[in-house]
């Protein structure tokens, strides 16, 4: 395989802003960043033309479930779909995997599955879960990134949900490792209520979904999580905020110098419940997509810097566990397979709302690799920066089929969706890994551990 020893494009996304340059390649790293016409004689040059060089993508909420439940994801096919979708590097949840990353024994296990098998860079989140406390020192010492733990049942039994006595126990360990405490942040009591008053209702309507797991049961988590952050002064992150009810929370907790930190995803701001036909639970996620008022306040909250970043929250199943043939949202698998589709779904949004290039790199590539404390090598294109480079044609539009998803199963309520953002070619670490449809070489994804290069 030719060996790239400069990419060039009229535009370039660096943290100085959009313009024409020439990335220069050495070893895997950027080397430097020079004017367009400065490629060296020579040298084996990349030009992309007028399509735009941005770093690659950086997701921190994807569920691969391999080992233990491969026939829902797995890293092979999870990994060529983000290499496809223009993301170097993901973070791996910690459940629907089994075992759940809970402990030592088990983050060794997720590595085993999946060495040989990533096209692009993968590191671990541990798990918190009832009685582990004592687990998670050593976790953080074998390279885990943070702590995930869920306030509602996990939908998985492996995964058990945490109270806040759990949290307690937990937090006196990770506000000492200074490591963040990512949290699923919906309480169940507000959703146990809502669901005895929705007992005999029809679960096939996604109305009663939406009913069924109010905004109040993310608000009151929030609160909680809020007051648990100050008092043990750690890092709490809120994974996949819905409901704009929440935003005020998080902006005046912010204000306040509580450190907590929020991300959304693709389909709260791609989606609205009103355009949801009853029955179609290829849009079952919890927290539920809502409606289109608050779709906007989410995106006035990702603006403005309430909300941090957004990643996809990639949780497959077997199509089976959709229930498609019912219809019935309450038995149907949450979860949204979108690992490749979150850079066009996020642009064609976004070009209508006028938001730049600029800002989609700060949401999609440098404010998750800070929350994973990738920031120093990975997020940016800039000298010392690891060479991983998406290349794609914002002006370009596609219609999302199941021939050219990349994830084990095809069922995404993208499906027949028109997207603008054709992603043309991916590098990791320098190396050409993905081009116009095609694969090259090999899976060289590296297996990541906090603190390590």
């Amino acid at each position: 395989m030719t060996t790239i020893h400069a990419i060039r494009s009229k535009r370039v996304v660096t943290p100085e802003g959009v313009r024409p340059a020439t990335v220069h390649l050495l070893d895997g790293v950027i080397e430097i960043v020079s004017g367009y016409d400065e490629a060296l004689p020579g040298k084996h040059l990349f030009d992309a033309g007028k399509s735009v060089v941005m770093p690659g993508l950086v997701d921190t909420h994807v569920h691969i479930n391999e080992p233990g439940r491969a026939d829902w994801e797995g890293f092979t096919t999870a990994t060529r779909a983000a290499a496809a979708g223009g993301v170097t590097t993901l973070i791996d949840m910690p459940l629907n995997s089994i075992p759940a990353t809970t402990t030592v024994a088990a983050l060794e296990a997720k590595r085993n599955a999946a060495r040989d098998k990533c096209w692009v860079d993968v590191g671990f989140w541990g798990g918190v879960v009832p009685g582990n406390a004592a687990d998670l020192l050593a976790l953080h010492n074998a390279g885990a990134f943070g702590f995930k733990c869920f306030l509602v049942p996990s939908g998985v039994a492996e995964f058990e949900c945490a109270t806040e006595e759990d949290l307690r126990v937990a937090l006196l360990v990770l506000a000492e490792l200074d490591a963040p405490l990512l949290v699923h942040s919906e309480l169940p009591e507000p959703i146990e209520k809502a669901n005895r008053k929705l007992a005999k209702s029809d679960p096939t309507t996604y109305k009663n979904w939406l009913l069924s797991r109010p905004a109040v049961a993310e608000t009151k988590a929030i609160e909680m999580l809020i007051r648990l952050a100050r008092e043990f002064k750690a890092h709490v992150h809120i994974v996949h905020l819905s409901s704009a009810l929440s935003v005020p929370l998080v902006r005046r907790a912010k204000q306040e110098g509580v450190c907590i930190t929020a991300e959304t995803c693709p389909h709260y701001l791609f989606f609205a419940s009103g355009s949801i036909a009853n029955g179609r639970t290829e849009y079952k996620c919890a927290p539920p997509i809502r409606d289109l008022q608050n779709n906007k306040k989410l995106w006035t909250a990702l603006e403005n810097g309430t909300i941090d970043f957004v990643v996809s929250d990639h949780s497959p199943s077997p199509p089976a566990m959709k229930c498609i043939d019912t219809g019935d949202f309450f038995r149907a698998w949450g979860g949204i397979a979108s690992l490749q589709l979150g850079l066009p779904a996020m642009w064609t949004k976004m070009r209508a709302q006028k938001n730049s290039l600029e800002q989609l790199a700060q949401w999609m590539c440098a404010a998750p690799a800070r929350l994973a404390g990738l920031d120093a090598r990975k997020g940016a294109i800039a000298s010392g920066y690891d060479a991983d480079i998406v290349v794609w044609n914002p002006e370009k539009s596609f219609t999302v089929q199941q021939n050219i998803l990349q994830h084990r199963h095809k069922l995404t309520p993208y499906l027949k969706s028109k997207l603008y953002g054709v992603v043309e070619t991916t590098f990791l670490h320098g190396e050409m890994i993905y081009d116009h449809g095609r694969f090259l070489g090999r899976p060289k994804g590296a297996l990541l551990r906090r603190g390590e290069h």
